[in-house]
């Protein structure tokens, strides 16, 4: 766990640029239409049923921003206006997959109608998969369409589903994660802190340990612990026994022992994780009730079907009583190695809540 770390000369955090909370006022969802078979193997129809269940609930509150390869443009109009969806915004951009937490813009705004989004370096997961290098000029492709006043280059490997903000200075990831060699080799542990404060306008860095087993993100923190209010995070927990007892106990462990950027002891509420999932070779799929999204008018968490989807449910509904809680069957997502919040990324409002509490 790192202390505050000073703002370099002329940075967004020195011009008082922030990443505001998830539950902040947002403008619009980033989606990316599904179009890799070796993504959802004989699952590429199943898929898209998910992506439009998911913006059915999110289009009456806010626009979705949807990334469509454009030979698929004309398809995908007609799914989304078969299905009865209006307030989605159709890009036409050349893509490979459908990860756009991890490869897209991550917005800042400054309170004042600033925005600004930051573009990382995108490695498909330290180099695990050379055709989805392609992605990481999504965010120059898509131009004029990102809508912020700026586009930063941060200049480090970071996708957008190893961090989790509150809003208020205070920035979750894992070691397992940034500080694998495999993404940004020769920067050390406050290094990276430099380059997260700088661009996200963040005071203190926490970090957890490891990820979920299945996860070939290298232990993103969008399936392990999430903010839901600040000073209140929410976190998996398996039972004795669980492939992931370990791991997660520990980050359990380390979160009870934290204070944010304000001083405030961290509030630790459990959440539970699904029955193991595997695909029909035996490989562990990463399911997680973690991988929610928190949009304007309400959550998606994503559900397996089993004894732990109420139990996860019931959590979520208290910690967003202002909105809709619903479970998204993720069955489907997840032969993917990923849910909603993976599929995702929010455009923020251009002023900000300020402490945005849920």
């Amino acid at each position: 766990m790192a202390g505050a770390v000073a703002p370099a000369v002329d940075t967004l955090r020195s011009r008082g640029y922030r990443m505001p909370a998830e539950w902040e006022p947002q403008e619009s969802v980033w989606m990316a239409w599904p179009r890799d078979p070796l993504t959802w193997p004989d699952r590429l129809e199943a898929a898209r049923a998910v992506y439009l269940e998911a913006m059915r609930h999110i289009t009456p509150h806010q626009r979705v921003e949807l990334v469509v390869h454009p030979d698929l443009e004309q398809e995908a109009r007609a799914a989304v206006e078969g299905a009865g969806i209006r307030h989605v915004a159709f890009h036409p951009v050349a893509h490979q997959d459908s990860w756009i937490r991890d490869y897209g813009p991550t917005y800042v705004i400054d309170g004042h109608g600033g925005r600004v989004a930051v573009k990382w370096r995108f490695n498909a997961w330290g180099g695990k998969y050379e055709s989805l290098l392609f992605d990481d000029g999504v965010t120059g492709r898509l131009g004029a369409a990102v809508q912020a006043d700026a586009v930063v280059e941060a200049g480090i490997v970071l996708e957008g589903g190893s961090i989790e903000t509150d809003g208020e200075g205070t920035l979750l990831t894992t070691e397992q994660c940034l500080l694998d060699p495999n993404r940004n080799p020769g920067l050390d542990r406050a290094a990276l802190e430099g380059v997260l404060c700088d661009h996200l306008g963040v005071e203190k860095v926490l970090w957890l340990g490891q990820g979920i087993a299945g996860d070939d993100t290298d232990g993103h923190v969008d399936d392990l612990t999430r903010f839901v209010a600040p000073g209140v995070v929410v976190t998996a927990v398996a039972p004795a026994g669980h492939p992931d007892h370990g791991a997660l106990a520990e980050n359990h462990r380390r979160l009870l022992k934290m204070t944010d950027a304000r001083g405030r002891p961290l509030r630790v509420l459990p959440l539970p994780v699904p029955p193991m999932l595997a695909t029909d070779d035996g490989e562990t799929l990463p399911a997680s009730h973690a991988n929610f999204l928190v949009t304007d008018g309400c959550v998606l968490m994503p559900a397996f079907g089993g004894a732990s989807d109420g139990p996860a449910l019931a959590v979520l509904r208290s910690c967003f009583p202002d909105r809709s809680v619903v479970p998204l069957d993720s069955h489907d997502l997840v032969w993917g190695m990923g849910s909603i919040h993976c599929l995702s990324q929010q455009m923020p409002a251009r002023h900000g809540s300020g402490s945005g509490a849920a």
